[in-house]
């Protein structure tokens, strides 16, 4: 990826690399000795990337792109915390990237907790688990039907439609949070694209976008 682009052409850079990638036809670029040694001391992504920790979403690989291409915050889920937040803002502020991708998938094995955890039998979860599936909950007590207890059937819930939801909330969550990114997508230096990843497939198809982008590219 070249740097400095305007955040559509950094979405179609990813367009493109995903493309290659679904085909089986990688190019595996920027990822010589070169490259290692042009970014020892200095980095300039073309975007930033918030993804779940599920060892299936290798972000790098998905997009098929080189060392110092994106700046990847990872945590089961794509759960908006602290220390995403804070990660992101430091990509736009002082990396200065012109994109940030929030990159969901099917089968999220955080998405299942937070359904199952919503049952009336649910076993209580770990303390930290909890407090990151926690995120996630909301997403699911808008797609099930809530019991007047309070609990929701998880065999009756869409995990697909939950990840969707919760997606759109990640993403709303992030611009509530952070006044930075909200204010960069106002001047229009900065656009985030929520994007959905299919693992069977290979693809990562577009869902949402906040910003200037042209969501044809997808």
């Amino acid at each position: 990826m070249s740097t400095r682009l305007s955040p559509a052409q950094a979405w179609e850079e990813m367009v493109r690399g995903n493309e290659r990638f679904v085909r089986g036809v990688p190019s595996h670029p920027r990822q010589d000795v070169e490259r290692r040694t042009e970014l020892a001391h200095v980095q300039n992504p073309s975007a930033a990337l918030l993804g779940c920790s599920d060892s299936r979403l290798a972000a790098e690989i998905i997009f098929d792109t080189g060392l110092g291409d994106l700046f990847v915050v990872r945590n089961a889920g794509q759960v908006v915390t602290d220390s995403s937040v804070a990660s992101l803002e430091y990509a736009v502020a002082v990396l200065g990237v012109p994109l940030i991708v929030v990159l969901a998938h099917d089968e999220c094995g955080a998405v299942r907790a937070a359904i199952d955890s919503q049952g009336g039998e649910a076993p209580p979860l770990p303390p930290l688990i909890r407090r990151l599936v926690e995120g996630i909950v909301p997403a699911v007590r808008e797609v099930g039907v809530v019991a007047e207890d309070g609990t929701i059937d998880p065999k009756a819930v869409d995990p697909a439609e939950v990840g969707r939801r919760h997606l759109r909330n990640t993403v709303a969550e992030l611009m509530t949070r952070s006044e930075l990114i909200a204010q960069a997508i106002a001047d229009g230096s900065l656009a985030v694209v929520g994007a959905h990843y299919r693992l069977a497939e290979g693809r990562a198809g577009l869902d949402l976008v906040i910003g200037e982008i042209a969501p044809t590219v997808a």
